[in-house]
């Protein structure tokens, strides 16, 4: 459907809408944010799992800088209070409980990112707030009493976050059960506190989200809404920030810039215009011409999305730095200075070692491989193919390039 506030449209033609509870309202909502109505205030929850979040949340972080960026206002929820419970959407055991002092630790180190992406003063300004402020406090027999009361155990039983767990006859405890109805809580309390009307997440998040816009009708008779986004994978079906090397981490202290440099740059062809669309800034028309670009040439928008994601996350400084290292060090890649090899389509990674004559066969190929000695495109390898424009690095003196022949 075409969408008349300039935030669902946005997000719709960029690639972020899976599911919304009910379209029409949100987009009444949110048409004018300097209305009556206001703007929008909309939040999404980030558990305090670890140190950095990664590249797997940056499309709901995304979605928060689009919201304001359409004059409504974010929130960013801070777990502080959920992650002493653990969220089993999408887990298939679960989750390790960390101490307070882990929590706090990790909420303390993440809330850094967010400074990176949204506006924290003037208009529209984002808010920042943790759980666990309301959360830690209940009183459990009211709480069962006021709030569990209004949840239907067999409806939660068909949830994926649950359903799933259980069809594999895989354990859930009954503290993680609880979790769905602590984030229904949570959507109830900002509607209370600053007005908050929408909840935003990723598609395994659809049924707790469901369940707060439930609970706010029951209790308070207001309208609420929620969005999901689709899950991101890769175009060999990969969950998007995963790769052998594991996560991408958002923290420069987790990850080096040029590892996360290389990241965007080592981005599979077919992925290229849908990231750019979704992890950067850059207008749509000109994302458009970059994704058309013919052959080995879209390794120039492979580029463009590199420095794009890398200046929104790391700043446009680091961006540059790593772009300057990638240039150095594969100086004359595609000229005379670096052995070629010519392939017709995709080729195994130990076939295009032995081609480049970094290795006498695929045995010593595959070994190298196994041993860390082998880099593409100046990351590990997170496949076993490579195809045209492929730069390979065996150690630190022997690179070549793959070309369309």
């Amino acid at each position: 459907m075409t969408h008349a506030s300039a935030f669902l449209r946005t997000l719709d033609e960029r690639g972020f809408v899976h599911q919304i509870t009910d379209a029409v309202a949100l987009d009444a909502a949110a048409l004018d944010p300097a209305g009556p109505l206001g703007p929008v205030t909309a939040y999404v929850g980030f558990d305090c799992t670890a140190p950095s979040l990664h590249v797997g949340n940056l499309v709901s972080i995304m979605m928060l800088r689009h919201l304001q960026n359409t004059g409504h206002r974010p929130i960013v929820l801070m777990g502080g209070g959920t992650t002493k419970v653990g969220d089993p959407s999408g887990k298939d055991e679960g989750r390790q409980l960390l101490d307070d002092a882990k929590i706090t630790a990790n909420k303390t180190s993440i809330r850094r990112i967010f400074e990176r992406f949204l506006r924290f003063d003037g208009p529209n300004a984002a808010i920042m707030l943790d759980n666990d402020e309301w959360l830690s406090g209940l009183a459990y027999i009211p709480f069962l009493r006021d709030i569990g009361r209004h949840f239907s155990v067999n409806r939660m039983l068909t949830f994926d976050s649950v359903k799933l767990r259980l069809d594999r006859e895989q354990p859930l405890s009954f503290l993680e059960f609880n979790y769905m109805i602590l984030q229904a809580y949570d959507f109830l309390e900002l509607s209370r506190r600053v007005g908050c009307s929408l909840q935003m997440g990723g598609s395994d998040q659809w049924g707790n989200i469901v369940n707060g816009t439930d609970l706010i009708r029951r209790v308070d008779g207001k309208a609420a809404f929620g969005l999901t986004t689709p899950l991101i994978t890769t175009a060999d079906g990969a969950k998007m920030g995963k790769t052998a090397a594991g996560a991408v981490w958002l923290h420069e202290d987790a990850l080096p810039t040029y590892d996360y440099w290389q990241f965007w740059r080592n981005t599979h062809d077919a992925d290229v215009g849908r990231f750019l669309r979704l992890f950067t800034d850059l207008e749509l028309d000109e994302i458009a011409q970059l994704e058309a670009l013919p052959g080995a040439e879209i390794n120039a928008a492979k580029i463009t999305l590199a420095d794009a994601a890398t200046t929104l996350c790391r700043g446009a400084d680091a961006a540059s730095a790593s772009r300057a290292t990638a240039e150095s060090t594969f100086a004359g890649a595609i000229g005379d200075d670096l052995p070629t090899l010519a392939v017709a389509g995709p080729i195994a990674l130990v076939d295009a070692v032995v081609g480049l004559g970094f290795a006498a066969s695929r045995k010593e190929a595959r070994r190298l491989i196994d041993q860390g000695g082998v880099r593409v495109d100046g990351a590990v390898p997170d496949g076993a193919e490579v195809a045209a424009g492929a730069r390979i690095s065996a150690g630190k003196k022997r690179h070549g390039v793959l070309v369309a022949g």
